[in-house]
């Protein structure tokens, strides 16, 4: 068992019934990016949680560096409080790299992965230096970078033009969010491991859900990760972006829905 004296508490939503489905948001969001999930899987008989990693939305921040293996251990001990033994877990782009330590540091806890436009490999020097580049720039008093820096990558082209409400109510996520906060999920995408070795290991049902428009993580990653995977269902989603749960939540929800149902209860 992985030592976890240093989990915290995270704020959280919760609903429905039956199986255990697992949410990790994506950087620099929060949990409230899964209400259309939340609803849907909910109804279609699913007991969902979804909360905020920390330092993001109402999870406290926590001790310098952000790490990976933090954001993991807080989530095993959630399900440890909820008297989860196993869960269905998703994860949205940094929210897959917390996937991926899930998997590589606590396999007993995981019946079935979702790893949602996201990537197995680390960064390499310049997006280790794009990433300080932020990181200085917010200990210098200008947070709002992170906003200017991620809201053109997070949607479809098409999306920004003819939703402006849905971008603002994502910029409004990502203002509230604390200045320790954005940094320590900056330290944590920065410094962590290239997880690709593991994926030939991997034996639980996945499912990849990659967007066609993706601004953020080339398509290309979502196809790569599900060639590795043995036991890979790849489900590329046409005409959204990086946002594609909220971009076209019918067409996300349907596929999701579909995989969690294939899935054997245990």
């Amino acid at each position: 068992m992985q030592n976890k004296k240093e989990a915290m508490s995270l704020a959280y939503d919760e609903a429905g019934t039956g199986q255990a489905v697992l949410f990790i948001h994506g950087y620099p969001l929060n949990r409230q990016m899964w209400q259309p999930q939340i609803a849907a899987l909910s109804a279609a008989g699913f007991r969902v949680i979804a909360p905020d990693l920390r330092g993001f939305g109402e999870s406290a921040a926590g001790e310098s560096p952000g790490t990976m293996d933090a954001m993991a251990d807080d989530l095993v001990h959630l399900l440890d409080q909820l008297q989860i033994e196993k869960a269905a877990v998703a994860g949205m782009s940094m929210g897959g790299y917390v996937l991926l330590n899930l998997l590589n540091r606590y396999p007993q806890r995981v019946n079935a992965a979702c790893f949602i436009v996201t990537r197995s490999d680390a960064d390499d020097a310049s997006g280790q230096d794009k990433r300080n580049h932020l990181i200085t720039e917010i200990e210098a008093g200008r947070p709002q970078v992170v906003a200017e820096a991620f809201i053109p990558a997070l949607f479809s082209p098409s999306t920004i033009q003819t939703r402006p409400e849905m971008v603002d109510m994502v910029r409004s996520w990502i203002s509230a969010t604390s200045a320790t906060g954005l940094i320590h999920g900056l330290q944590a995408i920065r410094d962590r491991v290239n997880s690709t070795p593991l994926l030939a290991t991997l034996q639980v049902p996945t499912l990849v859900i990659g967007a066609e428009e993706d601004q953020a993580i080339p398509p290309e990653k979502s196809r790569d990760l599900a060639t590795r995977i043995p036991t890979a269902k790849l489900s590329m989603l046409p005409a959204v972006g990086h946002m594609a749960n909220l971009e076209n939540p019918n067409q996300f929800n349907q596929v999701f829905i579909d995989f969690l149902r294939s899935v054997p209860a245990g």
